[in-house]
Parts: structure tokens; C-alpha cells; sequence
């Protein structure tokens, strides 16, 4: 089973933060939702209580993928966080999965962890900060180590391009289904 670590901060995008959450345990994930609170009030005023602490995370934490929802405010969040940019540099240079959808590629870019030529995608309102690299308006894109997406609206397709690369496609299929995705 992957484990997978999701930070929310305040000001993260509930949708995307809930429907990764929800849809990589469907899949048989363990998944680990990481705050810089004792509850993270998201984008929209949904409160969302964490398992652990960013800042708890020990060094020796090993996960199988990252995951960083967007939403403006946390990803800024996220961008001064000293203990996440130390997380994702350790997870990185293991070539371990990242995922970041809406503004969040952002973050990978701040902390300068994208390849040069990476292929993204992220929210529109943020691409110029990512225009350096290859840039994509495909909803879902993945190269390498990392998968990005656009914003809330793709995040079940999102979710399931996790799904394939940490269980397989049958599991990614069948989550689609229980959620009567395709019929």
C-alpha cells in the first residue's frame, strides 16, 4: 500500500484537498494529511482537521508521493514553509513522486525542485510564474517524478493519474467507477 502525504494549509482549496484525500484511499492509499494548524480553515471556510503536524513530520517519514492541493493563500502558505520545502527537497532527490494541481506547481517552482524543461499545467491565473518550463494546457500533465494539474475541476482526473502510478490501472478504474465517473 503507498503511503502518500497531503499538506493543507490555511487557505487551501478544499475540493482538491478533499477529493485526493478521498479518492487515493478509495484506491487502498494510506494517506497522511499534514497541517500548519490544529485545523486548517481552507479557501472557502471548510474546516478540515490534519493527522499530523507539517512541523512534526519526522526526517525519517518515508512516503511513496506528495501531493499539494492549490488554492492561492496556501499555496503561499506552502512557499514559506521551511518544513515542507525540507520535506519535498528530501522526497525529491529520491526521485518519489510529486503531485501539485491549481497554483501549487508554484510551490515546486519557488523551492526550484521542476526539472528545467519540465512539462506542467497548473491554474491559468499562475502560468506565467511557470512559463519557464514547458508549459501544457492539457488538464492533466506528468513527466518524470512529478504530475500537475489545472484547479478543482480536474481533480478527479488528477487524482486517478495518482492512482495509476502508486497502485495500477485496474485500481484507478475501479475507483472511477465507484464514484460512477464513466458508466
Amino acid at each position: 500500500m503507498a503511503k502518500v502525504l497531503v499538506p493543507i494549509s490555511n487557505g487551501t482549496e478544499e475540493m482538491e484537498a478533499v477529493i485526493i484525500i478521498d479518492m487515493l484511499r478509495r484506491g487502498g492509499c494510506e494517506v497522511v494529511v499534514a497541517g500548519d494548524g490544529d485545523v486548517v480553515v481552507c479557501a472557502w471556510g471548510t474546516r478540515l482537521l490534519p493527522d499530523i503536524m507539517i512541523d512534526d513530520i519526522a526526517d525519517d517519514d518515508a512516503f511513496d508521493a506528495i501531493v499539494l492541493p492549490g488554492g492561492s493563500q496556501g499555496v503561499s502558505n506552502f512557499s514559506r514553509s521551511a518544513a515542507l520545502e525540507s520535506i519535498l527537497r528530501r522526497h525529491a532527490a529520491g526521485r518519489g513522486l510529486i503531485g501539485a494541481i491549481c497554483a501549487a506547481p508554484v510551490v515546486l517552482h519557488d523551492f526550484k525542485l521542476l526539472p528545467e524543461r519540465a512539462v506542467v499545467t497548473s491554474h491559468p491565473g499562475v502560468a506565467d510564474v511557470l512559463a519557464p518550463y514547458t508549459y501544457t494546457l492539457d488538464r492533466v500533465a506528468s513527466d518524470g517524478s512529478f504530475i500537475t494539474s489545472r484547479g478543482a475541476g480536474t481533480a478527479v482526473e488528477f487524482s486517478l493519474a495518482l492512482l495509476r502510478r502508486l497502485a495500477d490501472e485496474k485500481s484507478a478504474r475501479r475507483v472511477a467507477s465507484d464514484i460512477v465517473l464513466y458508466e
